[in-house]
C-alpha cells in the first residue's frame, strides 16, 4: 500500500466536508479503531457514505431521524468485504472521536487517525477486514513517524462510558499478531 498526498492509493475516495486543519499538522500520533453500521446492524449499503457526506435522508429509516444532522467523519472505513473507503486526508482533522482523551491528552481528533470497521460491537469482524486493517496500519506506521503500535486504541478507550466500539467482537490479539507485535 502507498500513501500519496495523505490519501491511500488503494482506497476509494469519497471526500467528506466534515474535517478541518489540525492544530499541529505534524502531530499524527494516535490511531483510533471504531465500528459503524447504518442502520444499526445492517451492512453493505451507502448509508455510511451519506452520513459522512451530510446526505443522510431522515425519511429513509427511523434511526436516521436521530442522526441525520450529525457532522462526523472518520478518515477511513473498511467494509466487511475488505474494501477501503477514504473520506478525509490523513493530514487533516476528521471529526470521528468527539469528546475524548488518551494518555492525558484531550481532543483526540487533533492528533489521531480514525478508522471505522463496518460492523457492530457483537458481530465478529471478517478476515478481509483484519487483513486490510493490518496492511493499512503498517502503511500508516511507515508513513507517519509519530505513530507507534503503543498508540493504537479503541473508541471505547478514549471515550469511556460514552462509546463502546469496536467492542467485544474486535480481536485485539489477532490484530496485533497480524502487525507482528
Amino acid at each position: 500500500m502507498r500513501i500519496y498526498q495523505h490519501w491511500l492509493n488503494e482506497a476509494k475516495q469519497i471526500p467528506s466536508p466534515n474535517f478541518d486543519d489540525r492544530p499541529n499538522a505534524d502531530d499524527i500520533s494516535l490511531l483510533v479503531i471504531h465500528c459503524i453500521s447504518l442502520p444499526p446492524g445492517e451492512f453493505d449499503n451507502t448509508c455510511i457514505d451519506k452520513l459522512f457526506c451530510n446526505q443522510l435522508n431522515p425519511d429513509d429509516h427511523p434511526y436516521f431521524k436521530e442522526i441525520h444532522q450529525l457532522t462526523v467523519s472518520s478518515h477511513l472505513v473498511i467494509k466487511r468485504t475488505g474494501e477501503i473507503l477514504q473520506y478525509v486526508p490523513f493530514d487533516k482533522r476528521a471529526w470521528h472521536a468527539g469528546q475524548s482523551s488518551y494518555e492525558g491528552r484531550e481532543r483526540c481528533n487533533d492528533f489521531s487517525i480514525g478508522i471505522e470497521l463496518e460492523g457492530t460491537e457483537t458481530v465478529p469482524y471478517t478476515d478481509a477486514q483484519y487483513l486490510e486493517l493490518a496492511a493499512v496500519v503498517k502503511t500508516l506506521l511507515n508513513t507517519y513517524p509519530s505513530l507507534s503500535t503503543e498508540w493504537i486504541t479503541g473508541h471505547s478507550d478514549i471515550a469511556p462510558g460514552r462509546k463502546t466500539d469496536p467492542g467485544e467482537s474486535f480481536d485485539w490479539e489477532k490484530f496485533y499478531c497480524m502487525l507482528g507485535k
